[in-house]
């Protein structure tokens, strides 16, 4: 929020925009000072003094003084996010696109993520635990309470948020109590993904717009053996151990697009490391895409992890780099 608000006053200097409301003012001395007769309040003497090289002002007549936003307030009796919507409007700024919207959402939670334990903890507890990494894949945190509230000081409006998906129709942050990664794709809208940190909570959350191709399959698609896994934790933790040619398609079931970005080299290996689940279904899973991959005339196998792990409880039980390598070197054709 704060660096949104800088940019904003170093676009339009205070100078400038109290000449636009007929300010007028002269020049104190050699400095980069104005003075001139207060706008806020009626008086016969120049009191109002300007610094142009700092931005601000104040009125040794009222005795207020401040920034750009601040004068805004002062001037048309304005609460600060109120101040920030009406600056916008006034100078003609357009609107911002949704992405631009998604990317102050996700940035909020990013901030959020190292302020509440029980965020740290439920990464912890899922073996993900790289400072840098968490912030590489902008991971966040919905603590719940203080989204709306910041984005409306940027001058987003609560229709807009529900309308996108942020707000439920009760006003709340959709993502509460959720771990969150923006999921960009270059050729789509981003996306974002929440994994709740509470049982009692419905488990995954996506907003409800496409959520697009392969994970960062830009960075992933030049390398000649790529591993594909259900999940953001189980990529998370991959690309933690060092397997960065990993990839995730949130879930088993490719879309066309999807598989056809894995098909757009026919000399690329896939490993695929699905769940291998009790009853059996991310195992058919991985053999059917399989198939079709090797149809197709790519090369795939499967990566058997050991009953009832995925990439991800693999890794935060305790497997290291050598293990995973071992059961991906193991991999088997369908």
């Amino acid at each position: 929020m704060q660096s949104e608000l800088e940019n904003l006053k170093r676009r339009f200097p205070l100078i400038d925009y109290l000449q636009r409301h007929n300010w007028v003012a002269r020049k104190v001395g050699c400095r980069q000072e104005y003075v001139g007769l207060c706008p806020l309040h009626v008086e016969s003497h120049p009191s109002f003094y300007v610094n142009a090289g700092k931005n601000l002002f104040y009125c040794h007549g009222c005795g207020r003084g401040g920034d750009l936003i601040r004068f805004v307030q002062l001037y048309f009796h304005l609460p600060f996010r109120d101040s920030v919507i009406h600056l916008k409007q006034e100078l003609g700024l357009p609107p911002p696109a949704d992405d631009e919207l998604l990317n102050d959402a996700v940035s909020f939670y990013q901030h959020q993520l190292h302020r509440h334990d029980e965020a740290v903890a439920y990464l912890e507890q899922r073996g993900l635990h790289d400072a840098e990494l968490i912030g590489q894949l902008r991971i966040g945190y919905a603590h719940g309470g203080n989204l709306r509230r910041h984005l409306a000081a940027l001058g987003y409006s609560s229709d807009r948020l529900l309308r996108i998906g942020l707000l439920n129709q009760q006003g709340r942050d959709s993502f509460y109590r959720r771990i969150v990664f923006p999921c960009p794709d270059p050729s789509l809208p981003i996306n974002l993904y929440g994994r709740s940190i509470d049982p009692g909570l419905h488990a995954h959350r996506f907003l409800s717009r496409s959520k697009g191709g392969l994970f960062a399959w830009h960075s992933i698609r030049s390398f000649p053996m790529v591993i594909l896994v259900e999940g953001l934790f189980d990529l998370a933790v991959l690309w933690q151990a060092g397997f960065r040619n990993t990839t995730c398609a949130f879930g088993t079931h490719l879309t066309q697009t999807q598989f056809a970005q894995l098909c757009d080299n026919l000399d690329r290996h896939v490993r695929i490391a699905f769940d291998s689940d009790h009853n059996g279904a991310g195992q058919y899973a991985a053999f059917t895409l399989a198939q079709r991959l090797q149809h197709a005339g790519l090369t795939a196998r499967i990566v058997e992890l050991p009953e009832g792990q995925d990439p991800n409880s693999y890794f935060a039980a305790g497997a290291t780099t050598a293990d995973f390598d071992f059961y991906l070197r193991q991999a088997r054709f369908p």
